[in-house]
């Protein structure tokens, strides 16, 4: 369309509005704020995420420590509880053992394993103590191998002359299981009445051994 003695190429063409500085500065900095606070709280809850799940074990670990005392007593669940029963083969051959071929005696459940340090420094205080203090009060010293191969474990028992019962744990170690036993050495204490008493993580030795046997009422 041509308007007279004027080209339409030369009549004025509609411009793009020119936006006012002000705003198009004013709304950019509201952006720029909303992502900042956006990012900031998923970084915040990022980091809740990950302390949540690095402090959890940290506090379980520290709940745990907190109940033991210097002597390595620790309040294990099963304190107060009929100790679980099991059968299992015994380590050198002469068939099974029970926990129940042990009713109405006290009895010391020593959870080991050859490779373990603690074991072996145990290991000679242990059967010391056999021989000349626990059978005499009417004691039973039961000691329960870890999974591993009982040709370790018999060698185990020859180096240091043990001449106490001791069974090995099934190869799923659920004897261990059952008792909640996290580490080695272990030790539970159970009275006559088949009852656990006390649970010990340290390295036995006399300090360690007289408290816990208080609790076994053997008067």
């Amino acid at each position: 369309m041509e308007v007279k003695g004027v080209a339409s190429d030369e009549l004025p063409q509609p411009q793009e509005p020119v936006a006012d500085p002000t705003i198009v500065k004013t709304r950019s900095r509201k952006r720029s704020i909303t992502i900042f606070v956006v990012v900031s709280i998923l970084n915040v809850a990022l980091l809740a995420l990950l302390w949540t799940q690095l402090l959890t074990p940290a506090q379980n670990a520290s709940s745990e420590q907190s109940s033991s005392n210097a002597y390595g007593d620790v309040n294990s669940p099963l304190i107060g509880k009929p100790a679980p029963d099991f059968k299992l083969a015994k380590l050198g051959g002469g068939g099974n053992v029970s926990l129940s071929d042990f009713k109405g005696k006290p009895v010391v459940l020593n959870f080991w394993a050859s490779w373990c340090d603690p074991c072996n420094a145990e290991a000679p205080f242990l059967q010391k103590t056999w021989e000349t203090r626990l059978q005499s009060q009417g004691v039973v010293l039961l000691g329960i191998d870890g999974q591993e191969k009982t040709s370790d474990a018999q060698a185990f028992m020859h180096k240091y002359g043990i001449s106490y019962p001791n069974v090995q744990d099934t190869l799923d170690g659920s004897t261990g299981i059952s008792y909640g036993v996290a580490g080695f050495p272990e030790t539970v204490f159970i009275d006559r009445n088949g009852v656990v008493v006390a649970k010990s993580i340290a390295i036995l030795d006399e300090k360690v051994l007289d408290q816990e046997l208080k609790k076994l009422d053997l008067n």
